[in-house]
C-alpha cells in the first residue's frame, strides 16, 4: 500500500444536497464550445470552434447548426436585444447577424489577432479584447461594428482574456499574469490596475457598478466591491482552472472550469449563494471540461465546454429538497489507494448508508454504515475522482475522495 500523509478534516455548516442537477444536451457536434448567450429563457447560442454556431429555441432540446461563414475558432458571443448579435475569435474574425443567426456577417476587425471577448454596452458600443504580439489587443466600435478603432491597452506580455461594461464609458478587461485594466472615458486611456497575482485571469462579470468578480487558474477568485480599488482573493484550489463566472443575483453565483492534476481532469461547477465567501462543488457529470456558463433565471442554466458538451440545469444545480447541517467529517488518508478511514463526529449510532459516485455520477459502490468509524475498501476503484455521501433518514453529506494507486 502505498504511504499518502494527506489527512483530510472537513467542518460543514453549508446547505447540504442529495444530488446535483446538471444534464447533458444533444449539441450534434464535438468541436470545442467556448461561450454561451441567451436572449430569452428558451432561445440561446453557443459557438466554438471551426466557425461552429449553435442555436436553441426550446431551452437546449434541440440545438441547431447556423452557417457562420468562418472556419475560424470563435471564442464569444454576445447579443444586443433578441436579433442582433456578435462572435469574434481567431485572426481577428467579427460576425454580426441583424437576424437572430439566420445569417452571419463578417465585419472589418483592423486586426489579424485572436479576439477572445466582446461585450457591448448598448446598441452602438462595444469593445472586443484578445491578443497580439504579446499586448493586450482592444478594439472599438461606436457604430454597431461598422467600424472597429484600435485602442491601447497598456499592458505588455499581459494578453487579454474577458471584457465587460459597467457604464456606457466604463469598462473593464482582464487577462495574463492577474492583469486588470480599466476605463473611464471611453477607453481614450486604459488604466492598469494593481492585483498583486501572478494568476491568469480568464472572465469578468459585474453585478452592478461596483460589485464584479474575476476568475482565472489555480482556482483564483477575485472580488471587489468598490470598482477594483480594493479586492479579495481566494482560491478553490491549484489544480482548478476555472474560465467563466455569472451571477444571478448579488448572493447566488456560479463558476465553471475544470481540475486536472496527475492525469485526472473533469468538468467543474461551483456554486456561491453568500456572495462569493464559499464555494460548493457541484458534480458536473462530464469528464470534458467547461468554458462557459449562463443562467436564464434562477434555476435554469446551461454551461458549454469542449467535446461539444452542453450541460443544462433546471434548479439551480442541486435537489430540490435541501438541508442544514453542521458536522465534523474526517476521511483518510485522502488521497488513497487501498482502504480508507472514514469518521463521523457528533452523530448518534443510527443507520447510516454510504454511496460512492464517480466524477460523471455514476453509483460504484453502496454500503450500510452501522457504526460512526468505519473502514472502506476502495482496492476495485480506478484511479480517479469521487463523491463520497453518507446519508441517514434526515440528512445528506458529502465529500470528495481522490484514488490515487
Amino acid at each position: 500500500m502505498k504511504k499518502f500523509t494527506i489527512f483530510l478534516t472537513v467542518l460543514i455548516a453549508m446547505t447540504i444536497t442529495t444530488s446535483a442537477q446538471w444534464t447533458q444536451q444533444t449539441s450534434g457536434t464535438t468541436n470545442v464550445l467556448y461561450s454561451v448567450y441567451f436572449t430569452a429563457s428558451d432561445t440561446g447560442y453557443a459557438v466554438g470552434d471551426s466557425g461552429t454556431i449553435l442555436m436553441t429555441i426550446n431551452g437546449g432540446n434541440t440545438w441547431i447548426t447556423q452557417t457562420s461563414g468562418t472556419t475560424s475558432r470563435l471564442f464569444s458571443v454576445f447579443f444586443t436585444d433578441a436579433y442582433t448579435g456578435y462572435a469574434v475569435g481567431g485572426g481577428g474574425t467579427i460576425l454580426k447577424t441583424f437576424n437572430a443567426g439566420n445569417t452571419w456577417t463578417s465585419q472589418t476587425s483592423g486586426t489579424t489577432e485572436g479576439l477572445t471577448s466582446v461585450h457591448f454596452s448598448n446598441a452602438n458600443t462595444g469593445y472586443a479584447v484578445g491578443s497580439g504580439y504579446g499586448l493586450g489587443t482592444i478594439l472599438k466600435t461606436i457604430n454597431g461594428g461598422n467600424t472597429w478603432t484600435s485602442q491601447s491597452s497598456g499592458t505588455i506580455f499581459k494578453n487579454l482574456s474577458s471584457v465587460y461594461f459597467t457604464f456606457p464609458d466604463t469598462c473593464y478587461a482582464v487577462g495574463w499574469f492577474g492583469s486588470i485594466i480599466k476605463t473611464n472615458n471611453g477607453g481614450i486611456t486604459w488604466t492598469s490596475l494593481t492585483t498583486g497575482i501572478q494568476n491568469d485571469l480568464n472572465c469578468i462579470y459585474f453585478i452592478d457598478a461596483n460589485t464584479g468578480y474575476a476568475v482565472g487558474d489555480n482556482g483564483a477568485i477575485l472580488k471587489t466591491t468598490n470598482e477594483w480599488n480594493a479586492y479579495t482573493f481566494q482560491t478553490i484550489g491549484i489544480s482548478y482552472w476555472l474560465n467563466s463566472v455569472y451571477f444571478i443575483d448579488s448572493n447566488i453565483g456560479y463558476t465553471v472550469g475544470y481540475y486536472y492534476n496527475g492525469g485526472i481532469i473533469y468538468g467543474t461547477i461551483f456554486k456561491t449563494t453568500d456572495a462569493g465567501n464559499t464555494w460548493t462543488e457541484q458534480i458536473s457529470g462530464t469528464l470534458n471540461w467547461l468554458n462557459s456558463v449562463y443562467f436564464t433565471d434562477s434555476n435554469t442554466g446551461y454551461a458549454v465546454g469542449s467535446n461539444g458538451t452542453i450541460l443544462k440545469t433546471t434548479n439551480g444545480g442541486t435537489d430540490l429538497e435541501e438541508n442544514t447541517l453542521e458536522k465534523h467529517i474526517n476521511i483518510y488518508p485522502n488521497p488513497a489507494s487501498d482502504i480508507v478511514t472514514l469518521n463521523i463526529d457528533n452523530i448518534n449510532n443510527v443507520d447510516l448508508t454510504l454511496n460512492i459516485y464517480n466524477v460523471i455520477g455514476t453509483l460504484v459502490k453502496s454500503e450500510m454504515l452501522k457504526q460512526s468509524n468505519r473502514q472502506i475498501n476502495i482496492r476495485d476503484l480506478s484511479n480517479g475522482i469521487y463523491m463520497v455521501e453518507i446519508k441517514s433518514k434526515k440528512w445528506t453529506e458529502k465529500q470528495k475522495l481522490i484514488i490515487q494507486k
